[in-house]
C-alpha cells in the first residue's frame, strides 16, 4: 500500500485566506509531481472549487440526504446507491480530484448514511498519496472528531493577536483530544510588517511551530474579484514563491 500524507487546513475565523492557501498547496503538489491528489472541501460554505478552477454538481451531504429520505431507486441497494453517488461527486482535474462534503439539509439521525459514507470514503482515499482537506473556520469539527488522523495540521492566521491566540487554542485542543495529528504548523498569511514582540512571545510560549509567512499580495485580491482561480497565479509571484518555500519544509 502506498504511503499517504493527509494535510488538513483550518483556522478559527474567516478572512485569513485559508482556502487560498489550500489552493496554493494543491498547486505546489501538482508542480512537484506529488500526484494524484484528493482535494476535500469540508467547509459547509464550499468555495475551494473556485480557487482551483472546478465546478461541482454533487456533494456528499446531498447524497446522504437522498439516502436518508428514501430516494434510493427501486431494485438498488443502499450500498450500491451510495457508491454510485460518491463516484458522481468526484470532480476530476489534471493531477488532482475534488470532493465537496456539503452539509445535511435538516435535523435527524444520519448514523446509517454516515457509516456507509465513511466506508466508501476510506476506500476512495486509499487511491491518493496526498489528501488536502480544507476545513471550515472554527473548532467545532475538531471537538466532534471530524478532523482526525492527519499527518500535517496547517493553522492559518493573520498577524493579529486574536488570530494567533485562536491558532494556538486550536492546536492545544487537537492535542488534548488526541485526534492523531502528526505535526502542527502555523502559517501567517497576508503578512505586511514584522511581528510585534507580543506576538512573538505568544508563539514562543506555545509549542506551535511557525512554518513561515506569506506576504499580502494585491494579485490575490484581483484574481478573487475577477473570479479567476488563484491556482493559475504565476510561479514567479512572490506570494507563490513564499508559499512554495513553506510547503517544501512541511510536506514529505
Amino acid at each position: 500500500m502506498q504511503i499517504q500524507t493527509v494535510i488538513a487546513i483550518i483556522n478559527e475565523k474567516g478572512g485569513t485566506g485559508k482556502t487560498t492557501i489550500a489552493g496554493m498547496l494543491i498547486k505546489y503538489l501538482v508542480t512537484t509531481a506529488r500526484t494524484p491528489i484528493l482535494a476535500v472541501d469540508a467547509d459547509s460554505n464550499a468555495n475551494l472549487n473556485e480557487v482551483i478552477g472546478l465546478e461541482f454538481s454533487e456533494t456528499i451531504g446531498n447524497s446522504r440526504e437522498e439516502m436518508k429520505k428514501g430516494k434510493v431507486p427501486s431494485g438498488m441497494t443502499k450500498d450500491v446507491f451510495m457508491e454510485m453517488k460518491l463516484q458522481q461527486a468526484i470532480v476530476e482535474a489534471d493531477g488532482f480530484d475534488l470532493v465537496v462534503m456539503g452539509q445535511p439539509e435538516g435535523a435527524g439521525c444520519y448514523c446509517a448514511a454516515n457509516s456507509l459514507l465513511t466506508r466508501f470514503l476510506e476506500r476512495l482515499t486509499d487511491n491518493y498519496p496526498y489528501i488536502v482537506m480544507d476545513n471550515e473556520a472554527g473548532m467545532e469539527h475538531i471537538s466532534r472528531l471530524t478532523t482526525k488522523n492527519v499527518d500535517v495540521l496547517l493553522l492559518v492566521s493573520d498577524t493579529s493577536r486574536r488570530g494567533l491566540q485562536a491558532a494556538i487554542r486550536i492546536n492545544d485542543l487537537a492535542k488534548d483530544l488526541n485526534i492523531g495529528v502528526g505535526k502542527s504548523y502555523l502559517i501567517i498569511n497576508q503578512f505586511k510588517d514584522a511581528l510585534p514582540d507580543s506576538a512573538l512571545q505568544l508563539l514562543d510560549e506555545s509549542d506551535l511551530e511557525l512554518a513561515g509567512t506569506i506576504p499580502e499580495d494585491k494579485t490575490v485580491y484581483e484574481y478573487d474579484l475577477k473570479g479567476r482561480p488563484t491556482i493559475e497565479m504565476s510561479e514567479d509571484s512572490q506570494t507563490i514563491k513564499e508559499a512554495f518555500k513553506i510547503f517544501e519544509k512541511i510536506v514529505n
